[in-house]
């Protein structure tokens, strides 16, 4: 179990600062393009992810009533810490919370990928076909995440060599967070479907309260018809690897 961890940790790094990297090679048009398209598929797995695999695996270890309210006091837990630590997940060039901030972006980003190994290792000791399909909605909403990150570091002044080496030591923090999480909760088994639900609350809140209000920027007939299918695709991916495997 450690090794499909330790495996899907790395992968969930690499696979999203490489994407990431490969996305900034394009043109500023064809990434303006492409980046609301990983957007909305990434919502959608991100929604089918929670709703589909976590919540109902906790249920099943957990009374319903104490699981939804840990939902819910998760909800509120990711709202005052994006409110005072600034944990935000850009997907332009200009962002009024980050403009200009490289280092505050990067602690960010370390801690939000220590938080992404912790729900990846939690997925796991659930099941190893939970941890898969969490492991491909991280890696999904992280892609989009980190090409945000990387025009805000060079919009504040720092090289392409650079943002790309400091977003991949940000990256590595993923892999602590899920081997810290596999041992702890390889003793304290009662919290697992606890530790599901505040990870089922973080996918929720990133996808409600960031990429759902961006997508809205785009109001044409064609642009919302696109996102609705790709959201739909998102959450029928997850479907496909939950009820398909």
């Amino acid at each position: 179990m450690i090794l499909w961890i330790i495996g899907f940790s790395i992968l969930g790094s690499i696979g999203a600062v490489a994407g990431a990297a490969l996305m900034l090679l394009f043109p500023d048009s064809i990434r303006r393009t492409l980046v609301p398209v990983l957007v909305s598929y990434a919502t959608g797995t991100l929604l089918g992810a929670a709703f589909l695999g976590m919540i109902p695996a906790g249920l099943k270890q957990a009374p319903a009533p104490a699981l939804m309210a840990t939902v819910l006091a998760g909800m509120v837990l990711f709202f005052v810490l994006e409110k005072f630590v600034l944990w935000r997940h850009c997907h332009e060039n200009q962002c009024e919370v980050h403009s200009r901030a490289g280092p505050l972006i990067l602690i960010g980003d370390a801690f939000h990928n220590f938080v992404d190994g912790v729900v990846i290792a939690a997925a796991f000791l659930t099941s190893i076909q939970l941890g898969i399909i969490t492991s491909l909605a991280v890696i999904a909403h992280e892609v989009p995440q980190e090409v945000g990150d990387f025009a805000i570091l060079l919009d504040s002044g720092y090289g392409r060599a650079r943002a790309l080496v400091l977003n991949g030591l940000s990256s590595v923090a993923t892999l602590p967070g899920a081997v810290v999480t596999y041992f702890w909760l390889g003793e304290t088994r009662a919290a697992v479907p606890y530790i599901l639900a505040l990870s089922a609350a973080s996918f929720i809140y990133i996808a409600a309260a960031d990429l759902i209000p961006g997508l809205h920027r785009q109001v044409t007939a064609a642009a919302s018809l696109r996102q609705l299918a790709l959201l739909l695709a998102g959450i029928g991916t997850i479907a496909l690897f939950h009820f398909g495997g």
